[in-house]
């Protein structure tokens, strides 16, 4: 039976005069892989900054679980972000001067837990990612591949309920985009994590369980059957 995570419901979002998102309306179904999919401007990461309470909606409503994101102030919202969110970005935005597992630990520090404890579960991670061995590589260091397992490793490494993927394959050409994507869902099928990709990449959104497509800042194609 499907239980759904994360919800809009009738988002608007403007950017001064800039109509970003018109009255979006989808729902997200726990341990679900979703690409949402557009062209640039139509409104897809706008979307994803609003499911992440990145930024609040100027009207509508977004539901993650049993209470709406927006009604939180964002001392609250900051903490769901570093506890039941994780996030992979386009260049990974790993920090240049901080080795593997010191990236991947940063998370956890933040958190408040014990150096060793965190040193430990991030060498785990970066295990399971196929990155024993680089934990004391710099950024600089690594090819684009690594670092956006790097940059997967430390998003799960706070055991999230969703994880966000904006353009996570963008940067990376067809082998480590591959080699990426079959890392990131074994992952999250594994630890039954949301995943929510943002992508332009057809091979990228053809993992997914489902697509969504944004344009004009609307999704244009109706969800499945018995979603809404």
């Amino acid at each position: 039976m499907s239980v759904p995570i994360l919800a809009a419901r009738q988002v608007y979002k403007s950017f001064g005069k800039s109509l970003a998102l018109r009255g979006v309306d989808v729902t997200i179904d726990q341990g679900e892989v979703v690409a949402v999919m557009g062209p640039s401007g139509s409104g897809k990461s706008t979307l994803l900054h609003c499911l992440a309470g990145i930024v609040p909606p100027d009207q509508g409503r977004v539901i993650f679980g049993s209470f709406e994101i927006q009604s939180l102030n964002e001392e609250r919202r900051s903490k769901l972000r570093r506890t039941d969110f994780g996030f992979v970005f386009q260049f990974g935005q790993l920090l240049p001067e901080l080795t593997a597992i010191d990236n991947v630990s940063v998370p956890l520090l933040l958190g408040n837990m014990k150096r060793s404890e965190a040193d430990e579960k991030s060498a785990k991670w970066l295990d399971r990612l196929g990155l024993r061995g680089a934990e004391r590589k710099l950024p600089a260091e690594m090819s684009g591949g690594e670092a956006q397992r790097v940059a997967i490793a430390r998003a799960m490494a706070t055991e999230p309920k969703v994880l966000f993927a904006d353009e996570p394959t963008g940067s990376l050409d067809s082998l480590a985009s591959e080699n990426v994507m079959r890392v990131m869902m074994e992952t999250v099928r594994s630890e039954g994590t949301t995943l929510i990709i943002i992508t332009h990449d057809h091979r990228t959104a053809a993992y997914a369980d489902r697509e969504i497509v944004v344009r004009d800042g609307q999704i244009v194609e109706p969800p499945q059957e018995g979603r809404s």
